[in-house]
Order: structure tokens, then sequence, then C-alpha cells
């Protein structure tokens, strides 16, 4: 495969309004000007790093489209190590080269991209430099698909710094009756990751035998997921979109009495936020399972937007169609998060 034409980086961003140009559509911003007013409060939220980490944060907030607004689209590809290949790329065989991710990554302007160990070293020197790299620190396969899943640490600090990244990712399982494991993993990890001047995203998903299948996406505990990574550590908080389902009786007490708002996604988004103290650390929304129809992957970014959250980390919605289709959604998502469309 060979690259495509390189975007053009020339055109800043207006750092005053934080709003993307059209004409800049897919061209990370022009180094060289001071962080957004918006970055250095986000920043700000994160000040017991240090200077090494929350330049990691830095760089993912300032590239891309997005670049200075607050906001993160970031592409992940772990699918092929947690569902297998032919079910990850075999709708879009360009996909099974790691390459297309890289390529894809860039084009559409996205902050970042996310990966496993395999998958970054297969481009990381070819496109050094050109996109922030999240190096998936763990992972988990299907082929002994246990109710209580525990993921294998498949990363490392040193791994990261070696393919210069600027974050690690990591998954834990609330609910798992292996969660403690997960949690005591984590803390370890980020207070390396830390130490090295690198981010801490962690992929927080409810699953186990603890809870039922429509619980892993109850509103109550999706909030309790994020507020549980929140706590454990995180710089950036990656969790599903909630459903109005309540799983927890207790919780029940505690919602209705308090007439908490979760009619609507953009309400519950908000919720989720507001758990993870009160906005003070980043939350991005994944894409899930691939979705036949366009506007509804769009109505959810709308929601996530007007719920407060910090954007959307969107892996099969994208890579599992042809590049200008993947293009032209990612675009389209940016666009709404950029304020340059509804």
């Amino acid at each position: 495969m060979k690259k495509g034409k390189s975007p053009d980086y020339t055109a800043a961003m207006n750092p005053e309004t934080a709003v993307v140009p059209k004409a800049q559509a897919g061209a990370p911003p022009a180094g060289g000007h001071r962080a957004t007013e918006r970055v250095r409060e986000i920043l700000s939220w994160y000040g017991s790093d240090n200077p090494g980490t929350r330049t990691s944060i830095a760089r993912l907030l300032n590239h891309g489209t997005l670049a200075g607004t607050g906001k993160l689209v970031i592409l992940p590809v772990d699918q092929g190590f947690e569902h297998g290949p032919a079910r990850s790329f075999a709708s879009n065989p360009a996909a099974y080269d790691p390459r297309f991710h890289f390529e894809l990554a860039i084009e559409a302007g996205c902050n970042a991209y996310a990966a496993p160990l395999g998958f970054l070293e297969a481009g990381a020197g070819e496109f050094a430099g050109e996109i922030p790299l999240i190096l998936k620190a763990n992972n988990h396969d299907v082929l002994h698909d246990e109710k209580d899943p525990l993921s294998a640490v498949t990363g490392s600090v040193h791994e990261a710094l070696r393919l210069g990244c600027c974050a690690i990712g990591f998954t834990i399982y609330p609910g798992s009756s292996n969660a403690t494991k997960m949690y005591e993993q984590i803390q370890a990890i980020a207070e390396e990751a830390k130490k090295n001047g690198l981010a801490v995203v962690v992929w927080s998903y409810p699953r186990g035998s603890g809870i039922s299948k429509a619980g892993e996406t109850a509103i109550d505990v999706v909030a309790y997921a994020a507020h549980i990574a929140a706590q454990l550590g995180a710089h950036i908080i990656k969790v599903k979109l909630p459903t109005d389902h309540i799983e927890q009786d207790e919780a029940r007490k505690a919602y209705e009495k308090n007439a908490i708002p979760i009619g609507t996604l953009a309400e519950r988004v908000r919720h989720v936020v507001q758990g993870t103290f009160d906005g003070r650390r980043i939350v991005i929304f994944s894409g899930g399972a691939k979705k036949d129809n366009d506007e509804e992957i769009l109505n959810e970014a709308r929601a996530i937007r007007d719920g407060g959250g910090f954007g959307s980390i969107i892996g099969r919605n994208s890579f599992q169609r042809k590049k200008p289709e993947a293009l032209k959604l990612l675009r389209n998502i940016i666009a709404i998060y950029s304020g340059t469309a509804r």
C-alpha cells in the first residue's frame, strides 16, 4: 500500500474561536501557536501531573482538525485481537494492512490512533510524527469468552515510549469477578506511565456475571464505570453510550429521589460526564458495532456534543468500510464537534 498524498498542514486554526475553518478540514494546524484557553483549562484539571504528561495530553488536544477545541475523535483498532481478523476486517480487506489505519486516521484529521503493540509496530516508523499514538496495553480474545473477563497485559510503558506514543490505553471490566485484579494492574501501569510523561486512557466497560446484559449499558452502571476509571487516575475515559435502563435497585432510589434527568441521550451523556469529577476529566464515547444507518451515528455524535461529552472513539463504524466512505463519516463527525455542522 502506498501512502496517500499528505494533507496540507499549513493553515493554523483560529485560536480565538477554536472553530475549524471549512477549508481546513482534515488538516492538523501548523505548530508554533499558543494553546487555546479551552486547552489550558483542560490541562489545569491535571495539576498533579508532571509537565511531560500534561504535554502528552496537550498533544492529543492540539492535533488534527479539532485541535484546540477541547474535543477528540480517536480511531481505535484493537478489534482484530478482541474479535478476530475476519469479523473485524473482511468487510473491508484493505483494513487487514495496519498501514490502512494510520492513513485513515491521518487523512481524516483524527486526534490520535490507538492500537495494540503489533499494529503500532507495523507503522510507527513509516508514519513517525504524523499522528499521536496510543498503545493499547492489554487485550482480550474471544477464543475463551468467559463470563468474567480478564484481559492479558500485552504492552508496556517501555514499548509505548519506544514507539513514540503519547499515551497508554487499558481496559477494565467493572462487574467482572476479576475487576479488582484489573484495578491493581492499571494502578501500577498508570503510575509508571505518568512517571515517564505519558497520558493514561482507560476503556471502562462494565461486563461480567455481576450484571445483566442490559446492565452493561445501563445509565447507573456506565456512570459508575466512568467514575471508577477517574478514581483510578485516568486522564481520558472511554465508555459506551448509556441507555435509560437502571440496573441497581439502590441506584434507582437515588435517581428517582433526586429526579436525575436521563430521558434523552444528551441528558445521559451529561450525567456520565458529571460523574467524572463534575466534568473535570475527559470522557469520550465508543461507537460500538457497525451500524447501517450513518444518520444514527451522527445523531449520537450530536447527543455527545449537546451533553457536554468530549468526543468519540470510533473504530468499526469507520474502518469497516472503504476509505472514501470512512473519511466522509469521520469528517462529518468531526464537523459536528467543531461546530461547522449541526
